[in-house]
């Protein structure tokens, strides 16, 4: 599993300016003016895409009033990580509170048929070595990940303080209490001395507004609250109740080129409506090779996880060290790598050269990826509908061994939907596109989660009110203002996970994993020194801002030529305050943060933070 692994065989022959123009022409026919606000606020009439929970039976019970250490807020791998690096800590009295039945976050929610991970489970799949497991291949099964999520709880004894089926409304600070007062469905009034917000970055569907959706006379879901009832089959596919069904599926991101193959296999009719197609490489799903785990070392899984992250697309140039991952995550750290090690003088390669290089190796790698497209897909049309003609990175990068082939398949059908900006309304009978009624009877939505929306709809919760009725949604609305990107004064020991000004990976659970640890620290140290609220001090907020802003990198050039999507706010650049995927992180790199923290840490004094007894 660890062959090794060098540069690939890219296509030279390419026009670069003539690409740089197809691409802007793609880029302005596909973008809109509503930005992020073209998704429906999954409320009211269109509560049922995200509040029904299709895998557990939710019963009633009576509320709950009581004073707890510490709630951290949702299950997923962040809250999940914050939960058992507090257990580390010594940290006890902890309570999760989760809308969905059970522990796994976004594993819990998407069960669609073909779920996989699609980046490599060794590094994505956190503390292997604690809990003694090994992914059995290196894309692992959404039940495989899901069952990990359900051991971290059992391991780490969170299930003991779970409130399952729950979901926050409020959240409001009591400064005569130094306590998070806490609002449920439930009727639930929880008395918090911390809060960790650990929603991540995947929990709510996003809805395409698309008019109409209401109209339908037929049978309609989000791929993240699969049907199975209605489609029969499970997540390994044989979705036999499809078999006299005309399906639509909106939607071909990452969720989307995992689904096509079972719809494609098993509907009686499949339209695939497309804005923007994916880049879509080979899928190498290596089971694991039992030799290779027999000879991992204690520490294998974190110098992996290092590993990937200094070959991946945010670093991306490496001497000396070998790829371990070797997919299409790191293809462009090869090539761009083995571009500057062919120069005359590699130590004597500017900035500007780097630059220029990666530009181009970026070109080459979607030339490629355009060429198999055209050498799989046998209607050129169709073909030429699903090459990507953007730069690598600007849509999250897939790969499948079936995707492209399904097209072949009589009963499919690509919708090209580009020119029109997107699928233009829902009727009684089906979905209207470039003015063509497709009638169908199911219509499924593959268009992933908010991610890129207001922080208000993407925390779900009603109301966040800090010291002297401070409300965390105005006080973020136009630029995030934190220390380490954990904390914010005006919001007493408040925690926060995600991408906000700190270390930013192309691995979420690492990145996780290393705010979880951190949290917990400061926790430990408050409850250690006997204090009752910790916060940034105004001067340690404000330097950490000015940090961030004065290390900066300027992306907006790369960002505005991108199609529209969540990496760049739809379209519109990372820095529209705090609708932008990354908002403001640290630039000089995520181990760079990681060793920052570590030091901070390590020296005690907890500075920038005020502690209160």
């Amino acid at each position: 599993m660890e062959t090794p692994c060098g540069p690939t065989d890219t296509p030279t022959d390419i026009d670069i300016p003539a690409l740089r123009e197809k691409y802007a022409q793609e880029r302005a026919k596909r973008l809109r003016p509503e930005g992020g606000s073209q998704y429906l606020e999954l409320e009211g009439d269109f509560a049922e895409f995200y509040e029904v929970d299709p895998y557990t039976t939710v019963t009633e019970r009576d509320p709950i009033a009581e004073d707890v250490d510490v709630v951290i807020l949702g299950g997923g791998f962040a809250g999940l990580l914050a939960g058992a690096y507090l257990k580390k800590a010594g940290v006890e009295g902890i309570r999760v509170i989760e809308m969905a039945g059970d522990f796994g976050g976004v594993w819990y929610w998407n069960r669609f048929p073909g779920i996989q991970c699609d980046n490599d489970a060794y590094c994505y799949i956190p503390m292997l070595e604690e809990l003694g497991f090994i992914p059995s291949k290196k894309f692992a099964d959404g039940a495989e990940i899901l069952q990990h999520c359900r051991n971290i709880g059992k391991h780490f004894g969170l299930y003991d303080g779970a409130l399952f089926s729950t979901q926050v409304r409020e959240l409001q600070w009591d400064d005569d209490l130094r306590r998070w007062r806490i609002s449920t469905d439930r009727g639930d009034d929880i008395r918090a001395r911390f809060v960790v917000m650990a929603q991540g970055s995947y929990n709510r569907p996003k809805l395409p507004g698309i008019p109409g959706i209401k109209d339908f006379a037929g049978h309609v879901f989000h791929s993240a609250r699969w049907d199975y009832d209605y489609t029969g089959g499970d997540a390994d596919g044989g979705l036999h109740k499809l078999a006299d069904k005309r399906v639509a599926l909106v939607g071909t991101g990452a969720t989307g080129v995992q689904l096509v193959p079972h719809l494609g296999r098993d509907a009686k009719q499949l339209f695939v409506f497309q804005r923007t197609p994916s880049s879509v490489d080979e899928r190498v799903n290596t089971p694991t090779d039992p030799a290779w785990a027999a000879s991992l070392r204690p520490g294998w899984q974190e110098e992996r996880k290092r590993n990937f992250h200094n070959w991946s697309p945010f670093v991306g140039v490496v001497f000396g060290e070998p790829d371990l991952v070797c997919d299409f995550w790191t293809e462009l750290g090869r090539n761009l790598t083995a571009r500057i090690a062919a120069s005359p003088d590699p130590a004597a390669v500017t900035i500007e050269q780097i630059m220029a290089f990666r530009e181009e190796e970026d070109y080459k790698i979607m030339e490629r990826l355009r060429r198999r497209v055209a050498a799989v897909v046998e209607d050129p049309a169709t073909a030429e509908a699903l090459k990507p003609y953007y730069r690598f990175m600007c849509k999250r990068p897939c790969s499948s061994e079936q995707y492209l082939a399904t097209f072949n398949r009589p009963n499919v059908t690509l919708v090209d939907v580009s020119e029109s900006k997107g699928v233009e309304r829902l009727t009684e009978k089906g979905i209207v596109a470039n003015g063509v009624e497709y009638e169908v009877d199911c219509v499924i939505f593959a268009s992933g989660f908010e991610i890129s929306t207001e922080i208000s709809r993407r925390y779900a919760i009603d109301r966040i009110v800090g010291r002297d009725g401070l409300s965390l949604f105005e006080h973020w609305r136009d630029d995030y203002k934190t220390l380490h990107g954990m904390t914010s004064r005006g919001f007493p020991n408040q925690f926060f996970m995600g991408f906000i000004q700190g270390g930013v990976s192309a691995n979420t659970t690492a990145m996780f994993e290393q705010q979880a640890e951190h949290i917990a620290y400061i926790i430990a140290e408050a409850q250690n020194r006997g204090a009752t609220t910790v916060e940034p001090s105004q001067e340690g907020q404000d330097n950490w801002v000015s940090t961030v802003r004065e290390l900066a990198i300027d992306n907006s050039a790369f960002e505005l030529s991108c199609t529209p999507g969540y990496y760049n706010n739809e379209g519109r650049g990372g820095k529209e305050g705090n609708g932008a995927f990354l908002g403001d992180f640290y630039s000089p790199g995520f181990y760079a943060f990681d060793e920052l923290i570590a030091e901070w840490r390590a020296r005690g004094a907890l500075e920038g933070l005020e502690l209160r007894g």
